[in-house]
């Protein structure tokens, strides 16, 4: 039976931040997981986890200007230092409040820049960041991200991630993977996940093509958590969608999994 994770940077979005965390527990979550909780400090997010008896799964890496458009520093050349300074931060951020793992964009491949020049500066920082981690005990995980919502990211598929994985050869990074960027880019999730569950550390879910609810749209998200109990995944499922309408009133398809129902 899969534990479902509030994405608080999706979810809950009509309260500030920090009362996302109530929110969630109320509506029967154990887990959570974010974008970038840097904004709060995090001794109060700490607190806040304790407070409401929830675990907080992961959150990214700073992204680098997010408001000028930047999604993440790991593939740029010369922002080999923000980007290490930002996992310092992450690093942390996350000791205090107890997460597992994190998340590292790969960011958007300027037209300018090279392929393999950018390949080779994500696979720099990819190795830099994972031994960092190991250090702390915690993982690190990479996410294609389809190329319609996001053009340009230099991770674009599930494959190119297999192969990154392969080059890096850390034993503390996988793969995160998010079936709604996977339907989009691909399709055929059922039997590409399962080839490559192994290496998967974090799933995520949303409806496709309007990235709603899970129940809204052309993905049985019922035949994805029967197969992932059935292949003994032990991860958590973040939910990062966007409400169709108020968070609460559309969780209906999560009623089985939440705090009560198990």
């Amino acid at each position: 039976m899969p534990r479902l994770a509030a994405n608080l940077s999706w979810l809950f979005t009509e309260l500030p931040f920090e009362e996302r965390f109530e929110a969630a527990a109320q509506a029967g979550f154990d887990h959570v997981e974010c974008l970038f909780p840097y904004d709060v400090a995090p001794l109060e997010v700490s607190r806040r986890l304790r407070e409401h008896r929830l675990e907080m799964e992961l959150f990214n890496l700073p992204p680098g200007d997010w408001s000028r458009g930047e999604r993440g520093l790991a593939c740029l050349p010369r922002r080999e230092m923000e980007f290490a300074s930002g996992l310092d931060d992450a690093r942390r951020f996350a000791d205090i409040c107890g997460v597992p793992r994190l998340h590292a964009m790969a960011g958007i491949r300027p037209a300018s820049l090279s392929c393999e020049r950018a390949r080779d500066t994500y696979l720099a920082n990819l190795r830099r960041a994972a031994r960092s981690l190991a250090e702390d005990g915690r993982d690190l995980v990479i996410e294609p991200i389809n190329v319609r919502d996001m053009p340009g990211y230099f991770l674009a598929s599930l494959e190119d991630a297999l192969e990154v994985l392969h080059d890096l050869g850390e034993p503390n990074v996988g793969i995160q993977a998010d079936l709604y960027h996977l339907q989009i880019c691909g399709g055929d999730v059922v039997r590409r996940l399962g080839a490559v569950l192994p290496n998967v550390l974090h799933v995520q879910i949303a409806g496709v093509p309007d990235r709603a609810e899970p129940d809204l749209g052309e993905l049985r998200y019922e035949l994805v958590f029967d197969l992932l109990d059935r292949w003994g995944y032990e991860g958590v499922v973040g939910c990062e969608y966007r409400p169709s309408t108020g968070t609460t009133d559309g969780l209906g398809w999560a009623s089985p999994w939440l705090r009560g129902a198990r």
